[in-house]
């Protein structure tokens, strides 16, 4: 019977999972809890891929328990109350371990209706999850279990994987030449996703010509075809997407314009041109400011013309706003001042506008009183000294140059006019 390359591969030890070294390592916590034979209720959380179902799979092994499994996207209420049932029968002398895949799929109901029997150990959770635990699993079933979390598998994991299905593959397949590249192609296109790397390998295996010598040859062009496009963990409502948004703001913070493209060039993969516009507009005010104030409309006409001339294309004019904003000087001058401003408003911090600064509305009623306001450009260099913070806040200072060579000429500038007084 054939038995795909995917499942031939997968690791029947802990010795043998790719990866995972943080916690499944010679003194790993998962390790050790597995090691221990008490096993705690446990959610694994981390990209597909990863090992979460393999790591399960060698936990059930590992226990006298009867293992269930149940995937959270098809599985219904009336499906946990068969598992339920089987409770205290002969068919589960120990209770159950249940493995539940995607749980972040299951409704506030159908995983409350698992609290009483995780709780009272007749079944012992496993659950997995791609998404933030923390967003998507309800608090009861949170509070009762351990979060671990599996990481994307690096490179060196996903190469390793490669290679030892390839010596799986020839035992299936016969021996087959193998162009320089091909191995390290695969691994490095599968966006740490063992799985379709081990697919994507036997699918060259399966699809190679036979050479003149009867061998099978497998090209670095078919290799490049099979993965045209990355599988990046990349969801626009998951956390790839605001990891990757993220992680473009702080490289354009940074002033890092290799970084800043890797991570534009993830996004606009994805499609996800919206939330790439966004960042980048917002880095334009947040990052630079005023130490290069012209960046905010050479950055909205880039977004501008990006948004007209739609993917592919748009990545032209964002990858030219990305490499500005990254090389760019930087001030943070004005979210200092505008978070400290707001800070003292949400503090109720405010009190009357001074009388100088109201609108003349009271004028013509018969209740006018002198309002005493100074029109600037009556005066020398277009300023006077006058009060425009209401009483209680007087003196207060939210604003501050920052210490580029525009802010520091505007303070320079004002200095001067200010004392001479």
């Amino acid at each position: 019977m054939y038995q795909p390359l995917a499942d031939r591969i997968r690791p029947t030890t802990l010795d043998e999972v790719f990866g995972q070294k943080h916690i499944l390592g010679e003194n790993g916590l998962l390790r050790r809890i597995v090691k221990s034979g008490k096993i705690p209720n446990m959610i694994f959380y981390g990209p597909s891929g990863s090992g979460k179902t393999t790591v399960a799979n060698i936990i059930a092994r590992e226990t006298d328990r009867e293992l269930r499994r149940l995937n959270a996207t098809s599985a219904s209420l009336q499906d946990i109350k068969d598992l339920i049932a089987d409770l205290d029968t002969f068919l589960t002398p120990n209770g159950i371990l249940l493995y539940l895949d995607e749980i972040q799929y299951f409704n506030k109901r159908q995983q409350q209706s698992l609290l009483e029997f995780i709780e009272n150990g007749k079944i012992t959770l496993i659950a997995s999850t791609t998404e933030n635990p923390y967003f998507y699993i309800y608090n009861a079933v949170l509070s009762r279990s351990t979060v671990f979390e599996f990481k994307e598998l690096t490179f060196e994991d996903m190469l390793e994987a490669v290679r030892r299905a390839k010596k799986l593959a020839r035992e299936t397949f016969g021996e087959a030449e193998i162009e320089d590249g091909v191995l390290e192609h695969v691994a490095s296109s599968s966006g740490g996703d063992v799985r379709k790397a081990v697919n994507s390998l036997e699918l060259l295996f399966t699809a190679a010509v036979k050479t003149e010598y009867g061998m099978l040859h497998i090209s670095l062009e078919d290799a490049e075809l099979v993965s045209q496009k990355s599988a990046m963990h990349h969801d626009r409502d998951g956390d790839g997407h605001y990891d990757a948004v993220s992680a473009l703001m702080k490289s354009l913070r940074g002033s890092d314009p290799d970084a800043a493209l890797h991570y534009l060039a993830r996004l606009l993969a994805a499609g996800d041109l919206a939330g790439a516009c966004r960042r980048i507009l917002c880095s334009a005010s947040e990052d630079i400011g005023l130490a290069y104030p012209q960046a905010v409309p050479i950055v909205k006409s880039c977004v501008e013309s990006a948004l007209q001339l739609g993917l592919p294309e748009a990545q032209l004019p964002l990858a030219e706003a990305v490499i500005l904003l990254a090389t760019a000087p930087k001030s943070n001058s004005v979210v200092a001042a505008i978070d400290a401003a707001m800070a003292d408003v949400r503090a109720g911090k405010a009190g009357p506008v001074p009388r100088e600064l109201q609108n003349v509305h009271a004028d013509g009623t018969g209740f006018e009183r002198e309002q005493g306001y100074k029109y600037p450009h009556d005066f020398p260099n277009h300023w006077v000294k006058q009060q425009y913070l209401p009483d209680n806040l007087a003196g207060t200072v939210y604003y501050r140059f920052g210490d580029n060579k525009n802010e520091q000429a505007y303070a320079a500038y004002w200095e001067k006019i200010k004392n001479s007084l």
